[in-house]
């Protein structure tokens, strides 16, 4: 096979002309199966593109897209005439002659043609590409690795909030149901993090992240949500009639919640609030604490051989009160029992699981404000955990673990 001789020599100095390619329905072929492949035909399979593959050997990944349909797999070298018809091509082989046969033919045929191996002889280059909600962000440098660093820059500028046109309204007026995770600001979502940045009024609990509302911007209202155990708090009816009156009065609303809305915080009753109102909502989920708590310390919930199961259990009200939970059903399951809200009810909880089965030597930790920097880790049974809880002296938020795997693992994170 003849090389065709290079018409670019260079990239420097050559300036590309930037464009969106609509790819939806028409041919695009690419060249080779390897990993530089595996990289790129995600982006063309999200385009809609009828993508021809032509390689002998491909990834397992690549294969997988195959196999489901999203390409059409040629199982051969490349030949002459297979950009017939082509709209874009994209070469990706580790053999040079390969390379520039596809490149020649792309160039008689007036297709645009990307190549992995020589920018400087391809008639298109691949940019570095992300997304963040509607936006595609693509850079062009001419040096794939610093195109990617400025993606990556951009990219992350956006996703946390730090970058962003602020004159341009990028939500109507609504309300956002955001699960701020457990306290480490570090843990919510990408997109909780921006829609936090284009909140107009922010909602927030007292478990949300505080740092988050330092990073906000000075027009932003906060208002003070906060339900201290046994002290003072903020209506959950006066709560939804402020989420419905400023979305009402045009502004975009974040209600900014510990952990994950719909896990003990409300979220259900504030998004009917706002539904029967007429108000649209958009629900974020968040970490809950139940699992990423006992992770920071080096605890799983589940482990292979140990349990195979979880039950995450509200202890606000203890087992001769008002409680819905079934204690005895939770007694005699002999996976892991983890208790929010449970700090002040911890004892009664524990007399009340032993008295219905569950061994008095099962091990205990409690995990206050776990995930912060004022995060600390107690051990106990369950026959001495209410008596550690007040000697040292626990204090709400606490995440309390109880069964085996609180030792799987040992004492490693803490």
């Amino acid at each position: 096979m003849t090389t065709a001789p290079n018409p670019h020599p260079s990239t420097e100095g050559r300036t590309p002309y930037p464009v969106g390619l609509l790819l939806t329905g028409r041919r695009v072929v690419v060249v080779g199966g390897g990993q530089v492949a595996q990289r790129r035909l995600p982006a063309l399979i999200a385009a809609g593109a009828d993508i021809q593959l032509i390689s002998p050997a491909t990834t397992p990944a690549v294969q997988a897209m195959a196999d489901a349909g999203e390409l059409t797999w040629h199982r051969r070298g490349y030949a002459e005439g297979d950009l017939a018809d082509t709209w874009y091509a994209l070469v990706a082989t580790d053999d040079p002659a390969v390379n520039a046969a596809v490149s020649a033919e792309a160039e008689r045929l007036r297709v645009f043609c990307a190549r992995s191996d020589d920018a400087s002889a391809a008639t298109a280059w691949t940019p570095a590409s992300g997304r963040d909600g509607g936006a595609t962000v693509s850079v062009l440098t001419g040096d794939p690795r610093h195109s990617a660093a400025l993606r990556n820059s951009i990219v992350e500028g956006l996703r946390d909030g730090s970058l962003a046109a602020r004159q341009f309204r990028a939500h109507p007026a609504g309300v956002a149901l955001v699960g701020g995770g457990p306290g480490d600001p570090d843990l919510i979502t990408v997109r909780g993090r921006r829609l936090l940045a284009d909140a107009d009024v922010v909602v927030a609990d007292r478990l949300a992240p505080r740092e988050l509302l330092a990073e906000l911007p000075p027009h932003v209202e906060v208002i003070d949500a906060s339900k201290i155990p046994y002290g003072r708090y903020m209506a959950q009816e006066a709560i939804n009639q402020t989420l419905i009156d400023h979305a009402k009065a045009g502004r975009f609303v974040v209600r900014l919640k510990g952990g994950d809305p719909y896990v003990f915080g409300r979220g259900g009753e504030e998004l009917l609030a706002c539904v029967e109102a007429g108000i649209p909502v958009t629900v974020v989920p968040g970490i809950s604490s139940s699992i990423s708590v006992p992770a920071a310390v080096g605890i799983p919930v589940t482990h292979r051989g140990m349990t195979h199961e979880f039950t995450v259990i509200s202890g606000h009200v203890g087992p001769d009160e008002r409680s819905l939970t079934n204690w005895d059903a939770a007694a005699r399951m002999t996976g892991t029992l983890v208790l929010l809200m449970a700090v002040d009810k911890i004892g009664a909880i524990a007399a009340r699981l032993i008295e219905a089965g569950r061994s008095a030597d099962t091990p205990v930790a409690v995990v206050q404000e776990g995930t912060t920097a004022a995060q600390r880790r107690v051990d106990a049974t369950l026959a001495t955990v209410g008596e550690v809880v007040t000697v040292e002296q626990i204090k709400p938020p606490a995440v309390i673990v109880i069964g085996d795997v609180v030792n799987v693992l040992g004492q490693s994170m803490t």
